[in-house]
């Protein structure tokens, strides 16, 4: 998820407003006030990024934190280096990709604007269509599997799929990828 990776756990109390700050330790802020990441539950928010002093730190900053103690926040920032940064954080709605895979109808336009995309997207190298009907035949398969199918390396297949998330046309599984209802509609697909 980037610069802020936010555990389930942790995701789930920020959306219950139990949890309303993270502090991380980076050699410079990765994220600055306004970002919205995008997570399992939805977009999160930052309000406030500081830089903040261990020594300042209070139990009240533990608990807004989701730690039972001092001790437990201490003892989780010991286990990096950097300058501690303090990220305030809520919950920012729901991810917009979400609608947006679900919208099953295209319109015309619709149609036209994802052909547009995908052919800047296949301009150095032609990948999209592939890449869109393998998942589409192959729901719920480890990455790593798909990607030898295509004789690809995990990583940068990841990132293809990630693209193609970006424009509502997949889903990511717990393992492996479906395609969301957009993407089943654009390919022409029985839903």
């Amino acid at each position: 998820m980037g610069p802020v990776l936010i555990r389930r756990p942790v995701l789930d109390a920020i959306v219950a407003g139990t949890v309303t700050v993270a502090f991380r330790r980076w050699s410079h802020a990765r994220v600055r006030p306004g970002t919205r990441l995008r997570t399992a539950v939805g977009l999160v928010e930052v309000l406030a990024v500081d830089e903040v002093d261990e020594a300042d730190l209070t139990p009240d900053d533990a608990r807004r934190a989701g730690f039972a103690s001092l001790e437990a926040l201490q003892k989780e920032n010991a286990r990096r280096e950097g300058t501690l940064f303090r990220v305030v954080l809520r919950p920012g709605g729901e991810d917009p990709r979400v609608a947006l895979r679900s919208a099953g109808d295209l319109s015309a336009d619709d149609r036209a604007a994802l052909d547009a995309r995908l052919a800047r997207m296949d301009r150095s190298a032609p990948w999209t269509h592939s890449v869109l009907t393998l998942v589409a035949a192959h729901p719920g398969v480890r990455a790593a599997d798909l990607a030898e199918r295509l004789g690809r390396e995990t990583l940068p297949f990841k990132r293809d799929v990630r693209k193609l998330k970006e424009l509502g046309l997949t889903e990511s599984l717990e393992v492996g990828y479906r395609l969301s209802p957009r993407g089943r509609a654009y390919l022409h697909m029985p839903t």
